[in-house]
């Protein structure tokens, strides 16, 4: 089993991000981070998790002392040092050295960093609040601190963007010698103000750009080392994040927090998403979990074909109930390896619609 925990604060809220997010309010952290620990206990009494990822909203925004509280309760449910990955997502502008050696202290093995872009305008229009130069140094910072292992998140087609602005920033990110690094395409989901913006036709959505650029981080980050392990992932040796394959895989996860998801033996359950919410019904129910709904095996096989089929490893071809992937050999989108259906990295650019077709 994996474990997340969702940590809803933000100084900033960003116009692209679509997860449950605010500004720290009316709700006292302590007291959250209390809630956190009683779900942690109830949560886990059936299995430990194998892995911890700490995502966000905004995780490293946390005061030294609300790190130690939330730590030390998270420790005395489940043995940090025995799980095979801690992750922490970070923005850049929210630690310093003293902070980042506290991560190691607290038995972070693995940050996340959500730099977006070396870009200035793009981080800009992204609505990040730190520069280019405090990105690059918040991986030294890692680096100086023993961090075993530091990821950098890109976004690309942001409106604005052109190709030789995205070749700049991904050579600027493979200088830095990240150990993994995630590149996104721009999507536009509901309740953001970017999708407002696209509909008053502030902002543009081009496939010709997103396919060029996702084409672009193939070539540049596969010819540095990196392999491109996930449709939207690239990993040195030895680095792939070991709690995204459990997803991709189909391992059952506990969500903790506001809003986070569960999928334990075939049932999935959502928590409020809400935080004064999450943490009352946490007081007095020991969860909560507004919603719970049983998966049927069709459903399961869709989502596990649908991941799968964006990593390296692809997908089992009976999952693929019958449908024939010959068509998809043809085009040079998919080979097949022994009993695997494995998209090529033309593929890989149109993963979506691919697995649509064979849903």
């Amino acid at each position: 089993m994996l474990a997340y925990l969702h940590i809803p604060f933000c100084h900033r809220v960003c116009p692209y991000c679509s997860f449950y997010k605010h500004t720290p309010g009316a709700t006292p952290i302590p007291r959250f981070i209390d809630a956190v620990h009683a779900e942690v206990r109830s949560g886990i009494r059936e299995s430990a998790p194998r892995s911890l990822y700490l995502g966000g909203g905004t995780p490293s925004m946390l005061s030294p002392s609300h790190l130690r509280r939330l730590f030390g309760g998270l420790g005395g449910a489940i043995d940090l040092a025995a799980l095979d990955e801690v992750t922490l997502e970070a923005n850049p502008a929210t630690f310093d050295l003293a902070k980042a050696r506290l991560f190691r202290e607290l038995g972070v093995r693995r940050v996340s960093l959500g730099i977006q872009s070396f870009d200035p305008a793009v981080l800009t229009t992204l609505g990040r609040e730190h520069d280019p130069e405090q990105a690059a140094e918040s991986v030294r910072i890692l680096r100086r601190a023993g961090m075993p292992s530091v990821n950098i998140d890109l976004i690309f087609s942001v409106p604005g963007l052109g190709l030789d602005d995205w070749r700049a920033t991904l050579e600027a990110a493979i200088a830095l010698e990240p150990d993994h690094l995630s590149a996104y395409n721009l999507t536009y989901e509901e309740d953001t103000a970017f999708l407002d913006s696209l509909r008053r036709g502030d902002l543009d959505m081009d496939e010709d750009r997103d396919a060029e650029q996702f084409h672009l981080a193939h070539e540049l980050l596969t010819a540095a080392g990196y392999e491109h392990y996930e449709t939207s992932n690239y990993a040195r040796p030895g680095h792939r994040s070991i709690h995204n394959q459990g997803y991709w895989n189909g391992e059952d996860y506990l969500g903790l927090g506001p809003s986070a998801v569960s999928t334990i033996a075939g049932t999935r359950h959502t928590n409020v998403a809400d935080t004064a919410r999450y943490v009352a019904m946490v007081e007095s129910l020991g969860n909560a979990i507004v919603e719970s709904e049983p998966l049927s095996a069709e459903q399961l096989r869709l989502e596990r074909l649908a991941l799968l089929l964006r990593t390296s490893a692809g997908v089992p071809l009976g999952l693929l109930a019958g449908t024939d992937p010959g068509p998809l050999v043809d085009e040079g989108l998919a080979r097949i390896e022994q009993d695997r259906l494995v998209l090529t990295a033309a593929g890989s650019a149109l993963v979506d619609p691919i697995a649509a077709q064979l849903a």
